[in-house]
C-alpha cells in the first residue's frame, strides 16, 4: 500500500513539474519586435541619423540584441531588447524633430 502511494505521488510530483515548465515557456515577441523595427525606421524618417544618432545607435543596438535572443529562444530577454530598442528610437525620434524644429527657426 505505501508503495502505491509513493508511486502515485511522484506521478503527481512529475505531472505538476511538466505543467510548470510548460507555463515558464514563452511564445516569441513578434508584435515587440515589430514595433521596434517600425520606431527604428519612424526615427530613421524624422532624421535621428542627423539629429540623434546616439539614441538611433542605441535603438539598433538593442534590436540586434533582441535578433540574437530570439536565435537562441530566449523570448523574455528578447522582448525586453525589443522594447528598450522602441524606447530608444522613441527617444531619437523626439530628439530628432526637436531639433530640426529649432533648425528651421
Amino acid at each position: 500500500m505505501y508503495k502505491k502511494r509513493h508511486t502515485r505521488t511522484l506521478r503527481l510530483l512529475a505531472a505538476a513539474s511538466l505543467l510548470t515548465l510548460g507555463a515558464c515557456a514563452s511564445n516569441p515577441p513578434v508584435q515587440e519586435m515589430s514595433d521596434a523595427r517600425q520606431a527604428i525606421q519612424a526615427a530613421i524618417t524624422a532624421g535621428a541619423e542627423e539629429f540623434a544618432a546616439l539614441a538611433l545607435n542605441d535603438a539598433r543596438r538593442f534590436l540586434a540584441d533582441a535578433e540574437v535572443n530570439l536565435q537562441r529562444k530566449a523570448y523574455n530577454g528578447a522582448k525586453n531588447d525589443a522594447r528598450e530598442a522602441k524606447r530608444w528610437a522613441e527617444v531619437a525620434i523626439n530628439t530628432a524633430v526637436e531639433a530640426a524644429g529649432t533648425e528651421d527657426q
